[in-house]
This record gives C-alpha cells, structure tokens and sequence, in this order.
C-alpha cells in the first residue's frame, strides 16, 4: 500500500482528532506502532511482529454521536473536536461502524419532522443531546440510546415506528435522561421504550449482556485476538490458581476460567463487578469468584495470610498500575504475571520495577486494536526467576 491523501478519505481529518495515522497505509501504521513499542521494551526483551487486522475500518461496535446546530441553524451530528466541545460534522467515519452511522443520519434526518430540538449546552435549552448505538459483533443486535434532558420525547410510539421502518434490525431503544449541565454523556436515569433494554454479544465463546452503560470492547473482533494472546501467554494446564487484577466486568478472567483450576477476580467499582457475577452465572463457570476490592490491598492481604496465586492477569488503566499495587505483587510473589498494557510508555515503567524485584520478560506482543490511531495494546508473560537487582532502582514515576 502507498501513501494516500487522507483528505480523500476523510473530510474532516485533522479536525476531529479521532485518527492520528490516516495519512499512512496500513502496513506503516503497524511498522510504525511496532516500533514504538520494540522501542520502550528493548530493555527487557524482543517484541513479537504486531498482530494487525485483516480488514482494519469500520471495526467501532460502539458509537456516539453528539447532537447540535451549525451557525447556519442546521441540525448536526458528529464528534467534538479534540480539547473542545464544538462538533465536527460526521456523516460517515472510517473508523465507526456503517450500520451505526446509518441510524444515526435517519435520526438526524427525523427530528425536524417530530419537531424535537437539538440540545444547546450554553443554554441549556433543547431535547437531544447525543445518540449511542451499540452493535453485537457476533450477534448482530442493536441498541439504540437516545440521551435527552427530559424523559418526554414526544410521538414516541411513532418515533420509534418511523425508526424501525428504515432500520428493523434494531432490536431495543432506551432513552437515557442526562438533565445536567455537564460533560459526560450519559446520565443516570434511564427507560426502556423498545426491546429488552439490553443487546448480547459472544466473545471467546462466552455470552456477554450489554446494557447502555456497561464496559464492553469497542473492537470486539481484536479483543478476541488480544485475550486469546493473552491465554497463550498465561500457558495454563488447568490447576492453576488464576488472580484477574483489574477484572472490570470478568471477561479476560471468564475466559482463563475453562484452562484453569480457579480464578480470583478483583475490581474496585461496584457496577462492573455486578455484571461480572451475571456474566459468570449466563455461561455456568462455576471455578470463579469475584471481589469488590483495591487489588493491591487484596494481594497485600494474600500476601500476609500466606496464600499463593500461580498466574496474575492484569489489565490497568492508561496510566498503568501505581507503586503500591506493583509492591502488592512483588510482596504475594506469582510465578507467572500477563500484562496486558493500553499504554506502552507505562508499560515500560512498570516493567523496569518488576525486573528490578526477581522478574524477567520472556514473551512480548503487540496488538492494533485502533487501527488508524496512536494507541498501542501490547500483551507481555513475565517469569519469577528469584534474582533481584541489587543496584540502585530510580524511583518510580507517575507518567
């Protein structure tokens, strides 16, 4: 593939943010993302060749649209711009899903027929804010989350008929009510005016419910790569004692659970570990218990109690694991850590504690999960050897 124009690909490159490497092909994007993380992780190890996508656009199974008007008054639908609130008018994305893109542009076309105002964020006046479709990969479902400032949205019934008229794969609408004054999308009420309220996808041959807010991988066909990477590396013969740090809604520990004896699954936030329990109970693995826990302070507990674990699976956010979490770790001792990292940089530093306290980088690969974007996912295996570095570590720094 040559360099290509990326304004003929996309008209609103560079101004709305979301892709960084349109003006590449995809072959340098992933030499390019290779070697910035063969960069970072020299140190410890050789990085594996980066594990790209076959077909590389369109692979957004979730999208949001925010709604507004131009200076002209015309009704549109985009994404804020980077830094800003201002929207840049998308009508199709490379990077979204088409279908979604689809629902999208119908509704926009409908609101001036149902005489529904588009939200105003310096007023406050006006009824849609922004649009949410969710779309199960392997199932085929779709929901559709209408974010307004009131719960009435007027014709509903016909609404929701002329909807599903031009798109009758939709299979459930939930109007979420955000009535504040405030950045974040969704608000905390919602109601179910079509289907279940929920959609289902499969993912590593588990059934996931997704509900409007639940956490769920936007890539689900790269996830599936990375979580199997992940399981590869892990080398489970199924007596293993498994603890999922970080385990958001379980999914990376579900899918260990069938090669291993017993997972342990630990997360802070309360939400995630509801569904978590749920997602367990829909696919009958009955070798997994979840925690609602700080993981260091669980490790540092395990730790004390003399209780081992053979594998951790973790999965921290951008800004990697923190000093006291690593500490934990070191302190409960696994013979086996899989990291999996959205942020090479991190990943790196975190890297550099762990093999200063007895563990070495044997396996390292990284993964596109956001084609077209700066962003990384990479998957290492570190192995206990037992032989700490005895020479002055720098101190660990927050990135």
């Amino acid at each position: 593939m040559s360099q290509r124009n990326e304004e003929s690909i996309c008209p609103v490159y560079g101004k709305c943010g979301g892709c960084q490497l349109l003006h590449m092909s995809y072959d340098k994007q992933l030499q390019w993302k290779r070697e910035q993380v063969s960069k970072l992780l020299k140190p410890y190890g050789r990085v594996e060749k980066m594990i790209g996508m076959d077909k590389p656009e369109h692979y957004r199974c979730k999208v949001h649209a925010a709604f507004g008007r131009d200076r002209k008054g015309n009704i549109i639908s985009g994404v804020y711009q980077t830094g800003t609130h201002r929207i840049v008018p998308v009508k199709e994305c490379l990077l979204e899903n088409e279908k979604a893109d689809a629902i999208i542009g119908t509704i926009r076309g409908m609101l001036k027929s149902f005489k529904i105002k588009t939200y105003d964020e310096d007023t406050g006046y006006g009824l849609l804010r922004h649009v949410l479709i969710r779309i199960g990969y392997k199932t085929g479902q779709i929901m559709v989350v209408l974010v307004l400032s009131s719960p009435i949205l007027p014709s509903k019934n016909n609404f929701i008929k002329a909807l599903l008229k031009e798109h009758p794969q939709i299979t459930t609408v939930v109007i979420n009510v955000n009535d504040k004054r405030t950045s974040m999308v969704l608000g905390e009420r919602q109601q179910v005016i079509y289907g279940p309220g929920f959609i289902e996808d499969e993912l590593c041959g588990l059934k996931f419910k997704i509900s409007p807010k639940s956490f769920y991988q936007v890539n689900p066909e790269q996830a599936e790569v990375l979580y199997n990477k992940a399981l590869e590396y892990a080398d489970l013969s199924g007596k293993e004692g498994v603890l999922d740090a970080y385990c958001g809604t379980g999914t990376i520990g579900m899918i260990a659970a069938s090669k291993a004896g017993s997972v342990l699954g630990v997360e802070l936030n309360q939400d995630a570990v509801k569904d978590a329990i749920e997602g367990a109970k829909k696919n009958k693995i009955s070798n997994i218990r979840f925690w609602k826990a700080d993981a260091g302070d669980f490790m540092t507990d395990m730790a004390q109690e003399g209780e081992k674990v053979d594998v951790v699976l973790m999965d921290p956010p951008r800004s990697g694991s923190s000093e006291k979490f690593l500490s934990a770790l070191v302190k409960l001792k696994p013979q086996k850590v899989v990291y999996v990292s959205c942020n090479p940089e991190t990943l790196a530093r975190d890297l550099k504690y762990l093999c200063g306290k007895g563990y070495c980088m044997e396996r390292a690969a990284a993964v596109d999960m956001f084609p077209f974007t700066d962003d990384i996912e990479t998957v290492v295996r570190m192995q206990y050897r037992g032989r700490e570095k005895k020479e002055k570590q720098l101190p660990y720094m927050k990135i």
